[in-house]
Formats: structure tokens, sequence, C-alpha cells
């Protein structure tokens, strides 16, 4: 990716209720040693110059814990998360050549492993960071009754970030808009057009805070990754 040429928006994700973490305020603004959780990665982010503009997805009760960062530009969650990706997508410059989209609740991304993500999203249009499967994994109907046992050699458990060409990003948000369908994640939308996916391997750290237990391995693993 040629830093002269092209660059990269932000969308950070930071909608999210934090109803499961039983908190008062969503859980990416929670403190984790000294900041709310969202700033870990955000503060990563504005250090890279590959990252030319950043959108934060988040209601407007929450803009004033990026009021140190005058240059970000805000959007509203959507219901689901693909529309939280079209409202920050609305708000992203024209001449940008690819998105990220990051979870605000993961703080523990690692600068090698954003680095390795953009390379193959240069490559290939659309990449995401992911881990291989470390458990079993068994398909079951709705009586949870077995049907097999998956291959867990080829499966991933994916991460945020993810990177995908802006015009590719474009398309498919429009595709799933017009088909009525619903994505769990950003890269299944291109996947939907017939563009596969890069994997990249990530860190099994860069986990995302959801629960309070989330919580308290969060805690552990920053003073890991801080040793």
């Amino acid at each position: 990716m040629n830093n002269k040429k092209d660059f990269i928006s932000l969308i950070l994700l930071s909608g999210g209720t934090g109803n499961r973490i039983k908190s008062s305020i969503p859980k990416q603004y929670l403190d984790l040693f000294g900041k709310p959780i969202i700033k870990h990665s955000l503060d990563l982010f504005t250090s890279l110059e590959n990252i030319r503009e950043i959108i934060v997805v988040c209601e407007e009760k929450y803009k004033y814990f990026f009021n140190n960062n005058k240059e970000i530009k805000f959007a509203l969650p959507g219901k689901r998360r693909q529309d939280s990706v079209n409202n920050g997508f609305e708000k992203v410059n024209k001449e940008a050549s690819f998105v990220c989209i990051h979870d605000a609740a993961r703080p523990f991304l690692q600068k090698k492993d954003f680095i390795k993500l953009i390379k193959e999203a240069s490559l290939h249009k659309s990449a995401t960071l992911a881990v291989a499967a470390t458990s079993t994994i068994k398909e079951a109907n709705s009586s949870l009754l077995t049907n097999k046992t998956l291959d867990r050699s080829n499966l991933f458990e994916v991460q945020t970030p993810q990177i995908i060409e802006y015009n590719l990003l474009k398309k498919g948000l429009k595709y799933i808009s017009e088909h009525n369908l619903t994505v769990t994640d950003d890269t299944s939308i291109t996947e939907l057009l017939g563009v596969p996916t890069k994997i990249v391997l990530g860190s099994y750290s860069n986990i995302k805070i959801t629960t309070p237990y989330d919580l308290k391995l969060a805690k552990f693993l920053y003073n890991e990754i801080q040793n």
C-alpha cells in the first residue's frame, strides 16, 4: 500500500450498550488501567500514518470521551452492526482507498498484526485478523443434537480490524441493503459479492470485552502485554 497515494479511513464501532457486562455505561467506556477501553486501540490508530481519518460510531451523549481528538468525525449507531457500519461509511472521505473497521471493545490490537493486515488487504481487497480455532466445533440442530463435527484445521475465529477496499465495501453495503440481508461481520459482505477474504493470523490477546469475565481477563492480559 503506497502511503503517498492511498490512505485508510477507520470506522471505530462504539455503539454497544453494555447490557451483558451489567454496567451503567457501555463497556467500551469503562476504565482499563487509567483510560477508557476504547482509548487503547484509538491511541494506536492515531499514531499510525496509514490512518488518515477516524469516524467513531457512537451515541451523541458519549462524544465527550473524545474531546481531545478534535479531528474525529462522528456517526450514529444503527439497529444492526451493518447499519452502524453503513452510517460510518457515509462519513468516509470518498478519496479513501481502504476502509478499516474495528470494534471499540477490542483494546489489545498489536501494531505488528495491523501492519500485516494492511499488506494483505492491499493484495486481496478484503482482509481480516483471525486466530485458528483451538476447540472442537460441533454442528447441532435446533434440539441441540449434533449433526457433525467440523474439521477445525479449516476453522478460524474472526476478529477485527477488518480492512476492505472502499469501492468493494460501497458495493457490498448496497447489495445487502437491496437484498435485505443480515451479516454478523463486515468481510461477509465481500464474500456475498464473490470476493474471498484473506485470513491474517493475529493474536489470541486481541479479545473483545463483552462480559464481566472478559473484563477480568483484559486486566490480566494488560499486565502480560506490558511485561
